[in-house]
C-alpha cells in the first residue's frame, strides 16, 4: 500500500509547485503572501506556486519561507507535507491578538506553550498531550530579539478554529478564566503535528490586534498599519534566526517516546 511518505513527496511539489530538492533545512512559515513575496525580492530567489494553494521560495542559503494559508487544518497539513522533505527546523512568523493590558500591538511573544482549542490536532496525539515549541530554537530566537535590543513577552496561546468571536461575551469569559497571553489559529496545531512529525519547531508571534476591547477588533486599516510599521522587522528576525542557527546554533535533537 502507498505510505505517507509517497503521499508527501507527492503532494508537497503539487501544493507549492517547488520540486523537493529545492527545498532547505530550515524552513519558515507565515500565512501572509507578502512575507513570501517579500523575502524574494530580497534574495532574488524564484517565487514558486502562483496559482497554487501555497506558496514558497528558497534563497541561495538554503532557506525555504512557505505561505500555508490560514488556520488549523491548512497548518496542520503544512506539517504533514514537510515529512517529504524532514527540515531540521521550523519556525512559524504568526500574528495573533494580545490579551493582555501588557500586550501591545507590535509586541512580539515567543509562545512557551498553545491551549489546543481548534480540535485539529486532536486527530494526531491525544488531547492531553501539551502543544509546546522545541526549547533550543526558542532560545536562540530570544538571542536574536535581544540582539536587537527588542523586547518580548513569552506566554501560552490559545489556539481555535473559530474564526468571527469577537463579538462574542461568553467566548471572552472563557479566555480571561484561561489566562492566555494571545490568541491565533494556528500555534498549537503547528506544535502537535511537529511532534507527532518529530520536526523541531517553533513560533514567533507579532501582536497584530487587542480583539478583546471594542477599539482593537483587526480592520484593514489597522492591519495595514501593522504591516507598514512591523512586518519587515518580524521577517528579518526570522530570516535571521533560521539561517544563523544552521550556522552556529546547539543542534537540536527530537526524542522519541
Amino acid at each position: 500500500m502507498i505510505n505517507k511518505l509517497d503521499i508527501t513527496r507527492n503532494w508537497l511539489p503539487r501544493y507549492t509547485s517547488m520540486p523537493l530538492e529545492k527545498f532547505g533545512d530550515w524552513v519558515l512559515l507565515t500565512n501572509f503572501s507578502n512575507y513570501v513575496t517579500t523575502f524574494c525580492e530580497r534574495f532574488s530567489c524564484e517565487l514558486y506556486g502562483e496559482g497554487r494553494p501555497m506558496q514558497a521560495a528558497t534563497n541561495s542559503d538554503g532557506l525555504t519561507i512557505i505561505n500555508f494559508g490560514m488556520g488549523s487544518p491548512n497548518a496542520a497539513t503544512m506539517m504533514d507535507l514537510l515529512t517529504a522533505v524532514h527540515p531540521k527546523g521550523v519556525l512559524f512568523l504568526g500574528k495573533c491578538g494580545g490579551l493582555k493590558k501588557s500586550t501591545e500591538i507590535g509586541h512580539f511573544i515567543l509562545p512557551i506553550a498553545a491551549i489546543r482549542g481548534e480540535g485539529t490536532s486532536d486527530d494526531y496525539l491525544d488531547p492531553m498531550v501539551p502543544a509546546l515549541p522545541s526549547f533550543k530554537l526558542h532560545k536562540f530566537v530570544s538571542e536574536k530579539l535581544r540582539a536587537h535590543g527588542l523586547d518580548y513577552r513569552t506566554g501560552v496561546i490559545y489556539t481555535t478554529n473559530r474564526r468571527v468571536w469577537e463579538h462574542d461575551d461568553g467566548f471572552h469569559e472563557r479566555l480571561r478564566q484561561m489566562t492566555c497571553i494571545g490568541i491565533d489559529m494556528e500555534t498549537a496545531t503547528l506544535f502537535i503535528v511537529g511532534h507527532k512529525n518529530e520536526i523541531s519547531r517553533g513560533a514567533l508571534l507579532l501582536v497584530s490586534d487587542v480583539p478583546t476591547t471594542p477599539d482593537g477588533v483587526k480592520t484593514e486599516e489597522s492591519d495595514r498599519a501593522v504591516t507598514q510599521n512591523w512586518v519587515d522587522m518580524h521577517l528579518n528576525l526570522g530570516i535571521e534566526s533560521m539561517t544563523d542557527i544552521g550556522k552556529t546554533g546547539e543542534k537540536i535533537k527530537h526524542f522519541q517516546y
